[in-house]
Protein backbone atom coordinates (compact mmCIF):
# COMPACT_ATOMS: atom_id res chain seq x y z
CA UNK A 1 0.00 0.00 0.00
CA UNK A 2 1.86 3.59 -1.13
CA UNK A 3 1.01 6.50 0.80
CA UNK A 4 1.08 10.03 -0.28
CA UNK A 5 1.22 12.99 2.08
CA UNK A 6 1.57 16.43 -0.78
CA UNK A 7 2.23 19.86 1.02
CA UNK A 8 3.27 23.15 -0.04
CA UNK A 9 0.09 25.01 -1.38
CA UNK A 10 -0.30 28.17 0.24
CA UNK A 11 -1.86 31.55 -1.34
CA UNK A 12 -0.07 33.39 -3.21
CA UNK A 13 -0.82 36.47 -5.63
CA UNK A 14 -0.42 36.23 -9.22
CA UNK A 15 2.70 36.05 -11.15
CA UNK A 16 4.54 34.00 -8.30
CA UNK A 17 5.21 30.74 -7.34
CA UNK A 18 4.92 27.79 -5.53
CA UNK A 19 6.86 24.31 -5.29
CA UNK A 20 4.36 21.41 -4.61
CA UNK A 21 6.07 18.22 -3.09
CA UNK A 22 4.51 14.65 -2.67
CA UNK A 23 6.22 12.56 -0.01
CA UNK A 24 5.85 8.52 -1.31
CA UNK A 25 6.07 5.65 1.10
CA UNK A 26 5.28 1.90 1.20
CA UNK A 27 6.46 0.88 -2.11
CA UNK A 28 9.17 1.40 -4.64
CA UNK A 29 8.87 4.68 -5.63
CA UNK A 30 10.60 3.80 -9.41
CA UNK A 31 7.76 1.36 -10.33
CA UNK A 32 5.45 3.96 -10.54
CA UNK A 33 4.05 6.54 -13.09
CA UNK A 34 3.08 9.31 -10.72
CA UNK A 35 0.87 12.52 -11.44
CA UNK A 36 -0.69 15.62 -10.56
CA UNK A 37 -4.34 16.34 -10.74
CA UNK A 38 -6.08 19.18 -9.49
CA UNK A 39 -10.04 20.13 -8.53
CA UNK A 40 -11.27 23.49 -8.49
CA UNK A 41 -15.05 24.35 -7.04
CA UNK A 42 -17.63 23.21 -9.71
CA UNK A 43 -15.53 22.00 -11.85
CA UNK A 44 -14.50 18.10 -12.44
CA UNK A 45 -10.98 16.97 -11.30
CA UNK A 46 -8.56 17.80 -14.11
CA UNK A 47 -5.29 16.15 -15.00
CA UNK A 48 -2.11 18.72 -14.65
CA UNK A 49 1.12 16.90 -15.54
CA UNK A 50 2.56 13.28 -14.89
CA UNK A 51 5.92 11.70 -15.09
CA UNK A 52 7.07 8.45 -15.85
CA UNK A 53 8.42 5.77 -13.39
CA UNK A 54 12.38 6.77 -14.47
CA UNK A 55 11.21 10.82 -15.41
CA UNK A 56 12.26 10.42 -19.01
CA UNK A 57 8.72 11.29 -20.25
CA UNK A 58 6.81 14.29 -19.07
CA UNK A 59 2.73 15.20 -20.12
CA UNK A 60 1.23 18.36 -19.32
CA UNK A 61 -2.13 19.83 -19.49
CA UNK A 62 -2.24 22.82 -21.96
CA UNK A 63 -3.13 25.19 -19.74
CA UNK A 64 -0.28 24.63 -17.44
CA UNK A 65 2.38 23.81 -20.14
CA UNK A 66 5.67 26.40 -19.92
CA UNK A 67 4.69 27.41 -16.50
CA UNK A 68 5.20 24.41 -14.63
CA UNK A 69 7.56 21.43 -14.10
CA UNK A 70 7.17 17.99 -12.94
CA UNK A 71 10.05 16.03 -11.53
CA UNK A 72 10.79 13.66 -9.12
CA UNK A 73 13.95 12.84 -7.18
CA UNK A 74 13.93 8.76 -7.02
CA UNK A 75 16.40 8.86 -3.99
CA UNK A 76 14.17 11.18 -1.47
CA UNK A 77 10.93 8.94 -2.68
CA UNK A 78 9.53 12.73 -3.54
CA UNK A 79 6.94 14.33 -6.35
CA UNK A 80 7.38 17.92 -6.99
CA UNK A 81 5.47 20.23 -9.41
CA UNK A 82 6.74 23.51 -9.34
CA UNK A 83 5.23 26.15 -10.32
CA UNK A 84 5.45 29.50 -11.71
CA UNK A 85 3.33 32.52 -13.49
CA UNK A 86 0.43 31.49 -11.48
CA UNK A 87 -2.85 32.79 -12.52
CA UNK A 88 -6.14 32.87 -10.49
CA UNK A 89 -7.52 30.16 -12.47
CA UNK A 90 -4.98 27.39 -10.99
CA UNK A 91 -6.81 28.05 -7.50
CA UNK A 92 -7.44 24.18 -6.91
CA UNK A 93 -6.73 21.46 -4.54
CA UNK A 94 -3.93 19.51 -5.73
CA UNK A 95 -3.63 16.12 -5.38
CA UNK A 96 -1.20 13.83 -6.04
CA UNK A 97 -1.09 10.12 -7.64
CA UNK A 98 0.19 6.92 -8.18
CA UNK A 99 -0.48 4.32 -10.49
CA UNK A 100 2.01 1.05 -11.94
CA UNK A 101 -0.07 0.50 -14.71
CA UNK A 102 -1.62 4.47 -15.40
CA UNK A 103 -1.92 6.17 -18.43
CA UNK A 104 -0.63 9.34 -17.59
CA UNK A 105 -3.49 11.31 -18.58
CA UNK A 106 -6.33 8.89 -17.37
CA UNK A 107 -7.28 9.90 -13.26
CA UNK A 108 -8.66 6.46 -13.04
CA UNK A 109 -6.25 4.89 -13.84
CA UNK A 110 -4.07 5.86 -11.05
CA UNK A 111 -4.17 3.46 -7.74
CA UNK A 112 -3.27 5.85 -5.20
CA UNK A 113 -4.49 9.44 -4.10
CA UNK A 114 -3.00 11.72 -1.68
CA UNK A 115 -5.30 13.76 0.56
CA UNK A 116 -4.51 17.33 -1.17
CA UNK A 117 -3.20 20.49 -0.72
CA UNK A 118 -4.80 23.92 -1.43
CA UNK A 119 -3.64 26.34 -3.73
CA UNK A 120 -4.98 29.93 -4.08
CA UNK A 121 -4.10 32.26 -6.35
CA UNK A 122 -5.43 35.76 -6.16
CA UNK A 123 -5.89 38.72 -8.41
Amino acid sequence: QVQLVESGGGLVQAGGSLRLSCAASGGTFGDYTMGWFRLAPGKEREFVAAISRIGATTNYADSVKGRFTISRAITKNTLYLQMNSLKPEDTAVYYCSAGDQAQPLLSGTYDYWGQGTQVTVSS
